[in-house]
């Protein structure tokens, strides 16, 4: 997506994007540390609808960055609607941010409190534009459903990758991954905070409308320790860097307001 190297490292890593991607220190960027009693009860906020009953995953692969889940986005089968949202945003995938062993890794942070992991569904609002690489630098371009991950019981939806994730060891490495539906990923109440955001990678474009659920998922060390065997590092690369702290830390608000839909 983008020509220059990023990554998480000392060197590469969130400290150092605004070098090449001076929107890093923009009015709007993500991720933030959402307090919950400084946000805004918005009573004319609907929930949000997930329509994913025909959505079609393609592949999953290993991007050097995260594990990214790919869907057909050529219709309206899987989108998002309601809540902040004007029209339906389509899939367009999900991807996962997650700490080292024993450490957390989300990247939206409540009151302070980090999170095990951070899920992100990502879509795209077709209504408005042609592609998803149109709708990603405009401004009401993409919105990102946020989910919290913390651990505790294992959770069963969440197999299917977990037990895909040795096909994507190396970066630039995909393999077919069909019929999967995330709504098994969802917590059951889907009350949210929502905001205007941005992309939390470079490129960092401020067009994404935020969505964070409240409510956790919970899953177990040893799912958490299936992702920590990926690696930054592709196949023919000597030295070989374990895929782990792979967030961004939360970014100044700016004044901006965090709306919720719930009290």
């Amino acid at each position: 997506m983008t020509g220059h190297q990023w990554g998480y490292g000392e060197d590469d890593g969130p400290s150092a994007w605004s070098k090449d991607y001076p929107i890093a220190e923009g009015p709007r960027q993500s991720p933030i540390n959402i307090v919950p009693d400084e946000a805004v009860y918005d009573a004319n906020l609907p929930p949000i609808s997930l329509n994913y009953d025909n959505c079609t995953s393609i592949n999953i692969s290993n991007n050097g960055h995260s594990v990214v889940v790919e869907f057909d986005d050529a219709d309206d089968r899987s989108v998002i609607q309601g809540g902040p949202l004007n029209n339906a945003y389509r899939l367009k995938q999900f991807h996962f941010h997650w700490g080292g062993k024993g450490c957390h890794g989300s990247e939206h942070t409540v009151s302070g409190k980090t999170y095990t992991s951070e899920l992100h569904l990502v879509h795209w609002n077709a209504a408005r534009y042609g592609s998803f690489g149109e709708a990603v630098a405009a401004s009401d371009g993409l919105a990102v459903l946020g989910v919290f991950l913390e651990i505790g019981d294992e959770h069963r939806g969440l197999h299917k990758i977990t037990d895909a994730l040795y096909m994507v060891k190396f970066k630039g490495t995909v393999a077919d991954f069909r019929d999967f539906n995330p709504k098994c990923l969802l917590p059951r109440s889907l009350g949210y905070w929502t905001y205007p955001g941005s992309l939390t990678t470079p490129p960092l474009y401020e067009s994404v409308t935020w969505i964070v659920l409240a409510e956790p998922i919970e899953v177990s060390e040893k799912q958490m320790g299936k992702f920590r065997t990926l690696l930054f590092s592709g196949e023919e690369e000597e030295v070989r860097k374990r895929m782990e702290n792979n967030f961004r830390p939360p970014q100044p608000l700016n004044g901006r307001a965090v709306r919720s839909n719930f009290q």
